[in-house]
Formats: structure tokens, C-alpha cells, sequence
């Protein structure tokens, strides 16, 4: 890593951190976590800072995930690369949640995985009309992370279900109205608004007051919700109990939604999915670190497991979408497979001071 992919700049009390990895979409490096964090810590104790900025450099995204690539070239080697970056990733986003003062996430662009880690659980999220939101996981072989348990149980009704068993993306709209975003700001005024921000003078009335105000200066409607359409569908369907009632629901249904949901669905890990449904059901009503220390748990289990790295490599090293599921099926998926990866790590547990 080069200290180029992530920036730091102070104007005034305001602190911006720049992901400067444009060519790979701000995908976020060990190396970046191993810097951010700590400089996360240190603003917040700085008094002289009095809000912070994060956003993406290139135009494309704001961040498109953790840079999983990296755990899959290191899984040749005897270094310990998968369980370092998700305890440091996961570590630096309870940093996030605890900030101290105002963080505002400047979500332009694509939103995925640790992108979204980085921003919904920060104070102040703001979405345009590029944002490209989604939690892909279960088409990697993985499952939904970065609080995932926590903040997609937040969305109305059963929507955050439906977004982490489809990897639906979404935008604007939706972001709001699943509260991942707080605001809505055309993108063309993000400058203005960093420039507005730096330019506060921090000296009287309550911070988070001030940065409020700023905002509702450049903020404006994203326009209607898709999702809001669909939510009565949304929730007869995933209501079942089981991965296999909601493919089968799903199958039931004639709307163009389910129909892709279903299709979504197929192209899933069943074994993802079927660890999900349960780490979402689990993840109700958690805090972000009990959250982060459930998701550390199946990160750690899924790194001695098939499907995770597989994913991969259909996805992101041979790159032909076609990854071979092991087992292929929901049927062959055993509760015992799942129950594996819920299984409590002893010492190795993540823990937060």
C-alpha cells in the first residue's frame, strides 16, 4: 500500500479523508484500515477538530467494499491476512459508530460492503443521484457485514432481509427510505458543501447543530421510493421462516420484483443464504459491536471454508460470473453446515474496549 490511497486534509475544524483508490473503486486495502483508525481516534480527541468529511475520489465511488481480492492471493501463503483485515475493517467501523463529533459520508456513487461500513454507521450520510447502493455478499459466498446485522434489521419491515438474500441495488430513494442515508444532495453541490462546512465557524452553538444547518442548506428530494411499492410484497414473502419458503413464495408471485428476487436468489450461495437468514434473525435489536463480533465469528469460519473463495474467483479473478457452489443446492445444505458457522472462536473472538 502506498500512503497515496487514502488522503487526510484539514480546513479548519473540519477533517477530510479522501479513499484515493479510483481505478479500483476506493476498494479499501489493510494497509488503509491500518491508517484510518487511527487517525479516526485521533481527530476525535483533537479539539481543534470539530466535524470530518469522507468521501471517494475518481467520481465512480464513493467505495465499493473491502478489498477481498487481497484475502484470496494471501490464502496461498502462511501470513494471516483474512483474520487481520476483518478485525481491523470491523474495528475501524465501531471507531466510526463511537465518533465523537459529526461524520459526514459523502455516499457518491457505488456503496458496497465495507463501503457501507464506513458510512451507515456513521452520524451523517449523505446520498446523491449516483449512489449505487448494495449488499452483494451472498453472491461471493459470503453474507452481509460491516453492522449488516444490525442496520439492515432497521429497514422497514422485511426489506432488509430481501436486500441482503437479493443483493439488490438501489438508489437515492431507497437509501433513504431504508435509512441508510440521512440526506439527499445533488451530487454538482458537494464541493459547496465541503467548501460550507470548512468554512463554520465552530466557536459558538452546538456542533452537530451547525453541521445540521449546512446540510438542510444543500439538501433536497430524491424523488419517491421504489422500494415503498413493494414493501407489502416485500413482507408477505420474506416473512417465512425458512430460505426455501421465501424461494418458494417467490416462485408464487408475478410481479417483476419477485421475479428478480427469485433469479437473484439461484445465482446466491445457498449456503450463504441459508447463514444469513439465520445472522439477520440473530442481528435484531444488536448493537453495532455485538453485531461486528457476530459477523468477525462467521468471517473466521468462512475463511476455512469453499464457497467464500470460490466466489471470488468467479467474481473478481476469472471473472466469469460462474461460481460452483459447494453444495449446489438449498436441499444439500445441512443445519449442521450452518450451525458451523456460529460456532464461538474461544479467544479469537472480536472484542472492543
Amino acid at each position: 500500500m502506498t500512503f497515496d490511497e487514502i488522503l487526510f486534509e484539514r480546513r479548519g475544524g473540519l477533517g477530510i479523508v479522501r479513499l484515493n483508490r479510483p481505478k479500483a473503486l476506493n476498494t479499501l486495502s489493510l494497509g488503509m484500515y491500518r491508517r484510518f483508525a487511527p487517525q479516526l481516534v485521533a481527530w476525535g480527541d483533537d479539539p481543534a477538530v470539530h466535524a470530518i468529511v469522507v468521501m471517494g475520489e475518481g467520481g465512480r465511488a464513493f467505495c465499493a467494499g473491502g478489498d477481498v481480492r487481497a484475502i484470496y492471493d494471501a490464502r496461498q501463503t502462511v501470513s494471516n491476512d483474512g483474520a487481520d483485515f476483518f478485525r481491523e475493517e470491523y474495528s475501524l467501523i465501531a471507531h466510526v459508530h463511537r465518533f465523537p463529533k459529526p461524520y459526514v459520508a459523502l455516499m457518491d456513487g457505488i456503496v458496497m460492503g465495507g463501503g457501507a461500513g464506513i458510512s451507515v454507521n456513521g452520524s451523517h450520510r449523505v446520498a446523491t443521484e449516483k449512489t449505487l447502493f448494495a449488499m452483494p455478499e451472498v453472491q461471493i459466498g459470503l453474507f452481509p457485514d460491516v453492522g449488516a446485522s444490525r442496520f439492515l434489521n432497521l429497514c422497514p419491515g422485511r426489506v432488509g432481509l430481501y436486500l441482503a438474500l437479493t443483493g439488490r441495488r438501489i438508489g437515492a430513494a431507497d437509501a433513504r427510505y431504508c435509512k441508510f442515508a440521512t440526506h439527499y444532495v445533488a451530487s454538482a453541490h458537494l464541493p459547496a458543501l465541503i467548501d460550507a462546512l470548512a468554512a463554520v465557524d465552530w466557536s459558538t452553538g452546538d456542533v452537530r447543530t451547525r453541521v445540521d444547518t449546512v446540510l438542510a442548506r444543500f439538501a433536497g428530494d430524491p424523488g419517491p421510493s421504489a422500494l415503498a411499492t413493494i414493501q407489502a410484497g416485500v413482507d408477505r414473502v420474506f416473512a417465512a421462516s425458512s430460505v426455501e419458503a421465501i424461494v418458494a413464495a417467490l416462485a408464487r408471485e408475478t410481479s417483476d420484483w419477485a421475479k428478480e428476487a427469485h433469479a437473484a436468489m439461484a445465482r446466491a450461495s445457498p449456503l450463504s443464504l441459508k447463514i444469513t437468514l439465520r445472522q439477520l434473525t440473530l442481528g435484531r435489536g444488536m448493537s453495532v459491536e455485538a453485531a461486528l463480533a457476530l459477523e468477525y465469528r462467521l468471517t473466521q469460519h468462512a475463511l476455512t471454508g469453499y464457497d467464500f473463495f470460490e466466489g471470488i474467483r468467479a467474481t473478481l479473478v476469472d471473472k466469469n460470473t460462474a461460481p460452483h457452489w459447494r453444495p449446489d443446492s438449498l436441499a444439500g445444505v445441512a443445519e449442521s453446515a450452518v450451525d458451523g458457522y456460529f460456532v464461538p472462536l474461544g479467544e479469537r473472538e472480536l472484542q472492543f474496549d
